[in-house]
Order: structure tokens, then C-alpha cells, then sequence
């Protein structure tokens, strides 16, 4: 790829700035990953309107101002709170987020396929330089780059804070974006945002911590509510497991690894007439019933099983799958869909891989439903409680699986400039999140009910697992 000149780079502000700046507590579940987290939006060159690259940036930075108007919280900073041991929060500043401008001389289709991860892409965003002894109240917690390509094209790269939103919130702000660049609502429709997050500070606040201890955690400030939480638990017998004598990790980032394994990003198309297959060899003539399982629970449980076999680990060795649930549903009272902050928790299955290999499909996918089911103000509460204390990175861990559902976020429908009603983007890239690991399940842009996954793995695994995955006749 040709090289990527930025031409210019703007702070963004709100269009009607808060009048007064305020401190927004944030919960533990925001407080666990604040890096940016980076799309690239690939749109052809319009058909409907010649947009030049200045015409494009400043429609975009003009409908960002009106959207941060809505969304305060995006232009503000984090910020350790000295009246909250430290703790991150959310300091409602009025500071402002960055865009930037660019052009290159390359065109699409010298790209290749946009659905499989380039390291070229990530000159498709700009990068805040944090390298060093930054300071974490100068990063802006949004920023977007506008790049216009030779053929015509351009793209959209946009990092949001983890710690600002999680991947249902960003979607929402994304989408009221887009709205606002022409002013019609075609497909997505946008949430109103409610941004404080005081129903999980509630939750944790009222929690009652059961009275019962952890084996290899009585160390832990927070060892009860761990043994409550199944994600945790089985997170640390993971660690003991993989370093019986390490006693230095105390509170792990479920999301921040210390190390990382060399991983090669992949996308594996799961068409829905595998989807289909794979749930009529399971369930026979009553596949088709929603009661008997949704895609992504019967993908998971084949995922889990393919990358389980492919990694060749030992029979004995236990095995874990996580999953990432939305509580905005879950939570009695239900929480509103327009919450901005961080919502998800991890629900979570283990057993050995030799259980596993023997487990049905249909035992598996029961034993994910279980999980799911176990999330509600319990489970919540406790899980952030076990999150206090500064968090220790984790070891990398081949034995734990872990999957973001994105199906019901359709990133590809989002229309940033072309005309209203005209297709979204051609393809939405994910940058390398901080656990490469992670399988994301999005919607496909080529057939409605396919998957495509995306999926790190170490190299000397990317083949068995492709074909375990793709195959399980």
C-alpha cells in the first residue's frame, strides 16, 4: 500500500458545550480495558453525489459537533480520581476529540479482501501518541480519520475508549452519527443515551457478599464474591493451572494480557446454510425451532470444540469457555438500550478437554443457555465487586476461549455520507483488540444470516482450525 499523507487534523467540540464540567463515577466494568478501540468503515466512491475529501470532513467533523452535543461524555477525559482511591473516572470537560484528514494514492483493490485483518489498516486511524509516561487525562477518548483512496473510495477509522462505551454504546453513537451526516434515519435507528452510571454502582453498593471462601484466592480482598462469579473462578483456576506457583496475580484484567502470543487475525465465513447443517445434524426435524438453540449458541459451542481440538491440548487439562452477555435486559428493573457505558459481563462453562471432546453438541449448547440464564442482579453485582482493586494482566491462556457476540450490531449498515439511501459500507475492519484471542461474531454483509467470525491464533494452528471449524461432517 502506498503511503498515507494526513493533510490536517482538527480538535472536535461539542455544538452546545455543558455549561459546567463534572466528574462521571465510572463502574468496574468500565474501568477494566480504557484504550481505544479502533473500525475502519470502507465505502465506495458514491454514486449519488462527487464528494470531495474537504466536502466529506467537513460534513463528518459538522455532524460530530452535533452528535458530542448528545454525547458529552466523549469529549470529556479520564481521569484518576484523587477523592476515589485513584480510580478512573470520567471527567465531563468539554476537551474535545480529534479528526484528521488523509489521502493515498491507493485504491481498493489493491487492498485485497477488506474482510480479512491488513496490518495496512491501521494507517487508517490515528493513533493518539501515548508512548511513554502519558499522562491518561491528555488521551481523547474519540478519534476519527477520514482517508480518501485513489479510486475514489475513502475510509472511516474511528477509536472510542472501552472505558467510554462497550460495543452495543459505540454502535448506538455511531449510528446517531451517521444519521446526522444526512439527516435521515433509513435502517438504524439510535438510542437516546442515558450516560450516568449509577444502577451498577447501586448494584455494587447492595450486594451481599456470600459467606463461604476460595480455595487459592483467601488472599483476595474480594475471594467470596470471586467464588460467585463463575467467569472469575474459572479465570484463576486457569492461572493456577497454567502457573500453580505464581502467587503474584491477585485481581486479573479480564481483557489485558501481560504477553501476547504471536496471532495471525483471521475471518472464517459461517454461512447460514452451515448454520442450518450444523443445527439440523444436532436437532434433527426441530432445528428450526428458536427453542432449541439461537446460531450463536450452537457456532459457540462448535468453535469452542474446533479450537480446542485444533490447539492439541491434553485431555486432563481444563478447559474454559467464556462469552460475553449484554445485562441491559437482564437487570430487574431492565436497564435502558441507549446505556453508554460498559454493560456486558462474561457468563462462562468449563470442563476438561476430554469432557469436552466427548460432549454433545446439544449437551453444550445446554450447558451455555445455563450460563447465560445465571445473569442477573446477582451475578452483576457480584461480578463487579470481584473486579475491585488495581487489576494484574493476564497470562496468556490457550485453554480459555472467549467470544463478543456483534451479530445484533450491524457496523456494516452504518451510512456515514453516501446518500441516505444508499447501502452502508463495504466492509467494516475491527483493528487488533487488546486479547487477539477473542472470537467476534459479526453479521455479514453478504448474506443475512451468515456469521463471520474473526478469530486470533497462532500460526502453527490457523490451518487445523480452519478445517475443524469449516468441516464437521
Amino acid at each position: 500500500m502506498a503511503s498515507v499523507f494526513i493533510t490536517k487534523k482538527v480538535n472536535v467540540y461539542p455544538k452546545i458545550m455543558q455549561k459546567s464540567t463534572k466528574i462521571m463515577k465510572l463502574s468496574n466494568l468500565d474501568r477494566q480495558c480504557p484504550t481505544l478501540m479502533y473500525l475502519v468503515f470502507f465505502y465506495n466512491p458514491s454514486h449519488y453525489n462527487n464528494f470531495s475529501n474537504d466536502s466529506i470532513f467537513s460534513k463528518l467533523e459538522g455532524s460530530l459537533e452535533e452528535t458530542l452535543s448528545i454525547w458529552y461524555p466523549a469529549a470529556g477525559r479520564l481521569w484518576k480520581n484523587p477523592n476515589n482511591g485513584d480510580k478512573l473516572d470520567l471527567w465531563c470537560n468539554n476537551g474535545g476529540v480529534v479528526m484528521v484528514e488523509a489521502f493515498t494514492q491507493t485504491r481498493f483493490s489493491e487492498l485485497g479482501n477488506l474482510s480479512q485483518y491488513n496490518k495496512v489498516f491501521e494507517n487508517l486511524v490515528y493513533k493518539p501518541n501515548c508512548n511513554g509516561n502519558y499522562d491518561i487525562s491528555e488521551m481523547p477518548l474519540l478519534v476519527a480519520q477520514v482517508t480518501k483512496f485513489g479510486c475514489g473510495g475513502y475510509s472511516i477509522g474511528i477509536g472510542t475508549s472501552h472505558a467510554l462505551f462497550d460495543g452495543q454504546a459505540n454502535f448506538n453513537f455511531i449510528s446517531a452519527w451517521a444519521s446526522k451526516t444526512h439527516g435521515i434515519k433509513k435502517e438504524l435507528e439510535w438510542h437516546k443515551p442515558l450516560h450516568e452510571r449509577e444502577r451498577f454502582l447501586m448494584l455494587n453498593n447492595h450486594n451481599q457478599t456470600p459467606k463461604f471462601k476460595i480455595n487459592n484466592t483467601n488472599n483476595h480482598p474480594n475471594a467470596d464474591a470471586i467464588k460467585k462469579v463463575a467467569a472469575i473462578q474459572h479465570l484463576y483456576q486457569l492461572i493456577i493451572q497454567t502457573a500453580p506457583n505464581n502467587n503474584m496475580i491477585k485481581n486479573p484484567q479480564l481483557l489485558v494480557p501481560s504477553t501476547q502470543e504471536d496471532c495471525v487475525l483471521s475471518t472464517f465465513h459461517f454461512s447460514g446454510a452451515m448454520i442450518d447443517d450444523l443445527k439440523r445434524r444436532v436437532y434433527g426435524l426441530n432445528h428450526l425451532s428458536p427453542s432449541m438453540c439461537s446460531s450463536f449458541e450452537i457456532v459457540t459451542a462448535h468453535l469452542w470444540k474446533a479450537r480446542t481440538k485444533a490447539l492439541g491440548l491434553r485431555r486432563e487439562r481444563m478447559v474454559c469457555l467464556q462469552f460475553a452477555v449484554d445485562t441491559r435486559s437482564r437487570l430487574t428493573p431492565q436497564l435502558s438500550q441507549g446505556f453508554s457505558g460498559n454493560a456486558y459481563v462474561l457468563a462462562s462453562v468449563a470442563l476438561t478437554a476430554g469432557e469436552l471432546e466427548l460432549s454433545s453438541y446439544e449437551s453444550v449448547v445446554s450447558m451455555i443457555k445455563m450460563a447465560k440464564n445465571c445473569v442477573d442482579n446477582e451475578y452483576v453485582s457480584t461480578y463487579i465487586e470481584a473486579l475491585e482493586g488495581s487489576g494484574d494482566a493476564l497470562p496468556p491462556l490457550r485453554e480459555l476461549t472467549i467470544v463478543s457476540d456483534w451479530t445484533r450490531m450491524p457496523f456494516h449498515k452504518v451510512n456515514f455520507m453516501q446518500h441516505p439511501y444508499a447501502n452502508g459500507s463495504v466492509f467494516v475492519c475491527p483493528l487488533t483488540p487488546p486479547l487477539p484471542q477473542v472470537a467476534y461474531f459479526m453479521q455479514s454483509p453478504k448474506e443475512h444470516k451468515a456469521i463471520d467470525v474473526r478469530i486470533g491464533l497462532n500460526p502453527q494452528f490457523l490451518n487445523a482450525f480452519s478445517h475443524f471449524f469449516l468441516n464437521f461432517s
